[in-house]
């Protein structure tokens, strides 16, 4: 008969548990990622509310930044969801989802190297869309449209919105830009250092975990 003591985890001394139980104090922080989940759903239905209400008078390119905004919010909110679910089952406790129709797939793998990779790739993914929405943006570089923000963009904002009052059913038109030619140089910049260094997460975590050799048969 199997001694079912030695199998038994032996209890833990005070200091021991208090440490270990700190873990809990991470708790509030995944419930505060869960509220900014539900602040990204509300800013997904007014940007949404917002494309279907001025379809009619937005451009074409007008259109496709708002439809790559609301790609952006979706990949960022998939990014919250992979930290809330991963982190929570890294750090905190089991989610005991073993056998659950919708348990993620990544979850049963998953471990800080394997959620500090994906991360990094979903992070990538983000700032692959706001790279797109700037170089659709760049063609407004060097038109002469004043930069947003600016005294010279609010008097061109109150003329487009005289113009629309007096040409009623007149095409929206963009009246300032937000993108510069340094802007797009160093945000492409940036956008390859995210690629450089995932590219380096994955290289450590391949030498620190290799590969295992397939059996021989």
């Amino acid at each position: 008969m199997t001694d079912t003591r030695s199998t038994l985890p032996s209890p833990l001394g005070p200091l021991p548990t208090l440490i270990f139980s700190s873990r809990w104090l991470q708790l509030p922080l995944y419930l505060g990622l869960i509220i900014a989940q539900c602040v990204y759903v509300f800013l997904f239905v007014k940007e949404l509310l917002h494309l279907i209400t001025d379809a009619n008078t937005l451009s074409e390119q007008g259109i496709m930044l708002i439809v790559l905004g609301l790609i952006d919010v979706v990949m960022i909110s998939n990014l919250l969801v992979m930290v809330i679910v991963g982190g929570y089952e890294t750090f905190v406790s089991r989610l005991r989802l073993e056998g659950h129709p919708d348990q993620p797939e990544w979850l049963s793998h998953v471990n800080a190297s394997v959620l500090k990779v994906k991360l990094a790739m979903a992070i990538i993914g983000i700032s692959s869309i706001h790279l797109l929405k700037t170089f659709i943006e760049a063609g407004t570089v060097g038109s002469g449209l004043p930069l947003c923000g600016t005294p010279d963009a609010l008097v061109a904002a109150v003329q487009a919105a005289e113009f629309a009052a007096a040409n009623a059913g007149a095409m929206a038109t963009k009246v300032c830009t937000s993108t510069t030619a340094d802007g797009v140089v160093w945000q492409t910049v940036i956008h390859c250092v995210f690629i450089l260094s995932a590219i380096g997460i994955a290289w450590t975590d391949k030498l620190m975990h290799p590969a295992k050799p397939a059996a021989a048969h």
